[in-house]
């Protein structure tokens, strides 16, 4: 036994990695507890390697497992937690007696670390929720109160009989070691803000030690021709912008695991548009290739990118010009570094006036004059401040293309500001108002799929917006849409808005049981979510705009809904019929609604071609 060594036994751990577990997800390990790390290695006889290890200093609980459903899948009946960073390690002792000593030796190797959790959770995560409190974030703070100098264990223990140790490990011959390295490619320079970030510059590559946090690591793609959840009528409002000969993308196409080239040609070929789609076809062949032109193929995509750029070879023009989004900076982070959600006021430069909305005046600003972001001020009386400011960090981990990124919050003075991502176009309503008769009707379908992504993304994280409309959704350069103001409706003090007698009360975008009972859910979002999708179609009209707030309920109570909007196909309406049914078990969910959406887009694009 090595003199470091401080426990060392063959115990049972579970993927971290899979959402939903099986019997698979159980792997036979030789732990090793160090007063530094805890490791664990294959256990097989005659090839012992180090497979991960856990630094004792960044362990923030460990305790029991509290397992009522009796159910596991593997032959150690005792399960153990250990939280480190942003994971959580499940271990499976063989006897109640080897994990208590497990526990009891870890609580004292952590007992000084100076990051242990105040709540945490006593039951396991699985099939995509905590089994305590059923919460679907993995990130979601603790239910229950921890404590690491008193064991849930209630009843004393007999002492463990001693058992036979095992010699340590042999050292790691080179040849054995886990080479499964991650390995990324920046797309974009990163300015690092903080002593502890790291610059990144465009095409280099990088290696990925530790995904401390969910939203600080991110792979992509090192083509810049490639852009990922782009559709359609995006890619040729992208291409139209940029207008060059030959410009060129490659997205993912309306039919899963395939992909699209979409070209644009201001010279020659059919019809006047001068967009062209091409799906990325495979052989039948194996090994398998890819290609355009069926007598040119390839053993990679980027190998049928890098021939046509040289030979248009059946395609109306050569690939001469590749166009991804107009933003050429990084992508919106959470926050503006890791664990920073605390601006520093004197950082901030105020710009001119956005507008003014329920909490206050929204000012174009900087962060340290370089980022661009969007400040508000909130009134005073305008919000319950110290409950919002609790959540503030939660809302902050909530990060998805298509919703407004919230940066972080100035609280230390009056007003507090709110810093958040900046959206160049503004809101959606007036975005839709001034572009009257300019929108096509697969646009406008693109809006409601924005939104709708946006949305099925809060729905999953357990997170109800409370106030979905398209004033509270904003546009940015490249005209996606994205989802702003969620949750926020929570902490609004004005009487008139949150009470549904109130003439500011949005009535009209409300189904049955909030103006009638205050019952707020992802079905309520729904609803309020079909209101929007009539809202895009009849390009910013106000729902029910004849009639008063009282009128509205008792309409809407007796059954009566918007009218078809003349952009609207029938398939589109009864989409909107659909999150306007009476009763919430009715309606579908966001997943259910983005699919539906999808396929509409798919139907658009096929048409299209």
């Amino acid at each position: 036994m090595n003199f470091n060594t401080i426990l060392e036994e063959i115990l049972i751990k579970r993927s971290q990695q899979k959402k939903k577990t099986s019997p698979l997800n159980y792997k036979e390990r030789l732990f090793v507890l160090t007063k530094s790390m805890l490791s664990y290695y294959e256990g097989r006889a005659e090839k012992k390697y180090r497979k991960g290890f856990i630094d004792v200093s960044k362990i923030k609980c460990v305790e029991i497992v509290k397992n009522d459903e009796g159910v596991i899948p593997c032959q150690n009946k005792y399960p153990f937690q250990v939280v480190h960073d942003a994971n959580t390690l499940y271990i499976f002792a063989p006897s109640a007696q080897s994990r208590d000593r497990w526990v009891k030796k870890l609580k004292e190797e952590i007992k000084n670390n100076n990051n242990i959790m105040i709540k945490y959770h006593p039951k396991f995560w699985a099939d995509g929720s905590y089994q305590c409190c059923r919460q679907t974030e993995k990130l979601a703070p603790g239910c229950e109160k921890y404590n690491l100098f008193e064991s849930s264990i209630k009843k004393a223990l007999p002492p463990a009989p001693e058992t036979k140790k095992r010699r340590p490990p042999p050292p790691i011959p080179p040849e054995e070691e886990d080479n499964s390295e991650e390995i990324v490619v920046a797309m974009y320079d990163f300015q690092a803000t903080e002593a502890h970030d790291l610059r990144l510059e465009r095409g280099k590559e990088y290696i990925i030690l530790e995904k401390n946090d969910v939203h600080w690591w991110r792979a992509r793609d090192k083509y810049g021709w490639y852009c990922r959840n782009t559709n359609r009528s995006k890619a040729e409002q992208l291409l139209r912008t940029e207008d060059k000969e030959g410009g060129f993308m490659v997205r993912d196409s309306s039919q899963p695991g395939m992909y699209t080239v979409s070209l644009y040609t201001k010279f020659g070929g059919e019809g006047s548009s001068g967009f062209r789609h091409y799906h990325i076809k495979e052989t039948t062949t194996s090994p398998k290739k890819y290609y355009l032109a069926e007598k040119h193929a390839f053993g990679s995509i980027p190998e049928i990118i890098e021939y046509h750029k040289h030979n248009a070879a059946g395609l109306v023009t050569r690939l001469r010009y590749p166009v991804s989004t107009k933003e050429k900076n990084a992508p919106t982070t959470a926050g503006f570094s890791y664990e920073k959600w605390e601006i520093n006021p004197s950082e901030l430069t105020f710009m001119r006036e956005l507008g003014s909305g329920l909490f206050g005046v929204v000012r174009l600003g900087k962060w340290r004059a370089q980022y661009k972001v969007a400040i508000k001020a909130i009134r005073e009386g305008a919000m319950c401040e110290e409950d919002f400011i609790e959540e503030a960090k939660v809302m902050m981990k909530l990060t998805h293309p298509k919703l407004v990124q919230l940066y972080g919050v100035c609280t230390q003075q009056k007003p507090i500001y709110i810093v958040t991502e900046f959206m160049e176009r503004g809101c959606l309503l007036n975005f839709l108002r001034q572009r009257q008769g300019h929108f096509s009707r697969d646009v406008l379908l693109s809006m409601c799929q924005d939104v709708c992504e946006g949305m099925e993304y809060l729905e999953r994280n357990s997170f109800i917006h409370r106030d979905l409309a398209a004033r509270n959704c904003l546009v940015n350069e490249a005209g996606v849409v994205k989802v702003s103001d969620f949750g926020m409706a929570r902490y609004v003090l004005d009487d008139q808005y949150t009470s549904s007698s109130g003439a500011k009360f949005p009535v009209k975008w409300c189904p049955p049981e909030v103006f009638n009972y205050s019952r707020f859910s992802s079905k309520s979002d729904v609803w309020s979510f079909g209101v929007l999708m009539w809202e895009i179609f009849t390009e910013g009209k106000m729902p029910f705009e004849k009639n008063t707030n009282y009128e509205v309920v008792t309409m809407v109570t007796r059954g009566h809904r918007l009218y078809r909007p003349k952009l609207a196909s029938k398939y589109v309406y009864e989409v909107m019929l659909r999150c306007w049914q009476e009763k919430p078990e009715g309606r579908p969910s966001f997943e259910d609604m983005l699919r539906t959406i999808d396929e509409l887009v798919e139907c658009e694009e096929t048409s299209g071609r």
